[in-house]
């Protein structure tokens, strides 16, 4: 009778998924992204009505600040357009850029960290302070500062943000290439005659990609609450495309604040949903991953 036998690589897969399943908050968080894409993928058959088309009663009566009621389930703004459906369209955008900018983030961090790690000597004193000079300005000024140079689109958003936000996975990737260029495999590979850029491709990047999935979550926080403060300045989304960002600049206006509530919280509860849900799996993938639990 013969035994399966379990490579230590399927073990440690099924030890994080296990970790990340006891993470009820992560799970749970983790469905939330899932219906939120969801919604967002089949926008153009969900909402209720076109997000850009002025509402109208069975009269044909335009509803301008409607309050929320049986025909417009959220009222509508101050032009006369379905709250919900901009809503439903908006997070299209909003998760759209998020993602976007994260990955752009991401892949420029990961680049500059392994360069930084691997070759070391000037390339990482170059790099490093690089990043160090880049740091010193608060991310968000900085977006700004840049984005009020640019002509405001999805693309220059997405551009900018994510461009500007490669620093915490540049010094996540550097530390990571440090640790493991010591290890045998590395060293294995350099004696076998492979070469920097096949090591770092093949043997380094892939072997220190678990935090960066962890940064990825949370760039994609980031990257989402920056899209909406730069549509709440005018530097982001531009009307009339819809994104949470700009639905919530309706709340500049005072008596929106106090008597129009349906104009602006929905898009700021769908922001604080979606960034906290973020956080609680991007908390449960850190978990899972940390070989120092379970």
């Amino acid at each position: 009778m013969t035994t399966a036998v379990i490579k230590p690589e399927a073990k440690a897969r099924n030890r994080s998924l296990k970790q990340f399943l006891n993470h009820r908050a992560a799970v749970a968080s983790a469905g939330v992204l899932i219906l939120l894409i969801f919604t967002a993928v089949f926008a153009p058959w969900l909402a209720p009505y076109d997000p850009y088309d002025l509402a109208m009663t069975d009269t044909g009566m335009l509803e301008f600040e409607a309050p929320p009621s049986r025909t417009f389930l959220l009222g509508t703004d101050a032009i006369g357009r379905d709250v919900l459906s901009r809503l439903i369209f908006g997070g299209r955008i909003s998760l759209t850029i998020g993602l976007v900018s994260a990955s752009i983030s991401i892949l420029v961090g990961s680049i500059l960290g392994v360069l930084a790690g691997y070759l070391g000597h000037w390339t990482d004193l170059v790099l490093s302070r690089f990043a160090d000079a880049v740091s010193t300005f608060p991310a968000l000024f900085l977006i700004l500062t840049v984005s009020s140079f640019v002509r405001p689109s999805i693309f220059n958003v997405m551009a900018v943000i994510g461009l500007l936000s490669w620093m915490p996975t540049f010094r996540l990737m550097r530390a990571e290439v440090l640790r493991l260029k010591q290890v045998d495999f590395i060293e294995g590979a350099q004696a076998l005659g492979a070469n920097n850029f096949r090591i770092m491709l093949l043997h380094l990047m892939p072997n220190a990609i678990a935090p960066i999935i962890v940064q990825a979550t949370l760039g994609v926080a980031e990257a989402i609450l920056t899209e909406s403060a730069l549509s709440f300045l005018g530097l982001g989304v531009q009307q009339p495309i819809a994104s949470w960002g700009n639905m919530l600049a309706d709340a500049r206006n005072m008596t929106v604040l106090q008597s129009q509530p349906w104009l602006w919280l929905p898009p700021g509860l769908a922001i604080f949903v979606t960034v906290l849900a973020i956080n609680f799996m991007g908390d449960g993938l850190r978990d899972a991953i940390n070989p120092r639990k379970g």
